[in-house]
């Protein structure tokens, strides 16, 4: 149901008093990585739901009241239940502040540059919203080139990264950078493959995490890399990869 003019001019004047909070357009749109046009656009239409767990969380760090029903659009009973699963998801982490769980990315939602290399990019990882639960989360990235660091040509691989998440979830736009910024980086099959399944289980600390590299033939020879660590927890649906092995003519 639309609403009505007088709600509409409390919902602005509710996220215009957020705005304030923050110390203005600029400083909000700076803190979200965003255009000062966005925070406009909020303040006219609406916080996006992608927002929502990442503003409730940096609000709670600096004490900001938030009125969570007018600000997100929620009914009474939908706030309810999105504030007890905040802090139900904050409460799993005992030595961590629970905001820096949703507040510390900063590239979703920025204009990033591709890094220079693997070392120089930037992992981000967000809270897991169903940590009591055991599931697989797949990322497949098609077109994964890097660079032979011998001759200096160009190398291609699918890559497909399979994890079954503890309390962190890996943040799909920094992920990408980092898969891409070994678009100018010298090393061999093993070595990429290896290195991209450590710097995720060093950052995520997951149950489970596979990553196999079908890499495209090079002199003749194709080369598959696979790494695992972790065990699959018991029940959990893990489908086949889907990547056919390389066959010429037999």
């Amino acid at each position: 149901m639309p609403k009505s003019s007088d709600e509409s001019s409390d919902v602005i004047q509710t996220i215009e008093k957020l705005i304030e909070a923050f110390g203005g357009p600029g400083k909000l749109a700076a803190w979200a990585g965003v255009n000062h046009s966005d925070i406009i656009h909020w303040r006219d239409r609406g916080i996006p739901p992608g927002w929502h767990l990442r503003l409730l969380a940096e609000c709670a760090r600096r004490r900001i009241a938030l009125d969570i029903e007018l600000v997100f659009g929620m009914s009474n009973s939908d706030a309810l239940t999105f504030t007890r699963s905040f802090r139900d998801a904050s409460a799993q982490f005992s030595n961590v502040d629970p905001s820096i769980a949703v507040a510390a990315v900063k590239q979703l939602g920025a204009h990033v540059a591709l890094p220079a290399s693997p070392e120089a990019a930037e992992l981000e990882r967000v809270a897991n919203p169903h940590a009591d639960t055991d599931y697989v989360a797949r990322f497949t990235a098609p077109e994964f080139t890097s660079l032979c660091p011998v001759t200096g040509q160009p190398d291609f691989a699918h890559m497909v990264i399979d994890y079954a998440p503890g309390q962190w979830l890996v943040e799909s736009k920094s992920l990408k950078l980092y898969l891409g910024s070994f678009r100018n980086h010298g090393a061999f099959h093993e070595d990429c493959t290896v290195a991209i399944g450590k710097r995720l289980a060093q950052l995520l600390e997951p149950k489970f995490l596979r990553v196999g590299g079908y890499w495209y033939p090079r002199g003749g020879m194709p080369i598959d890399v696979f790494w695992q660590t972790g065990e699959l927890p018991k029940g959990v649906w893990l489908p086949d990869q889907g990547v056919a092995p390389y066959r010429g003519r037999g």
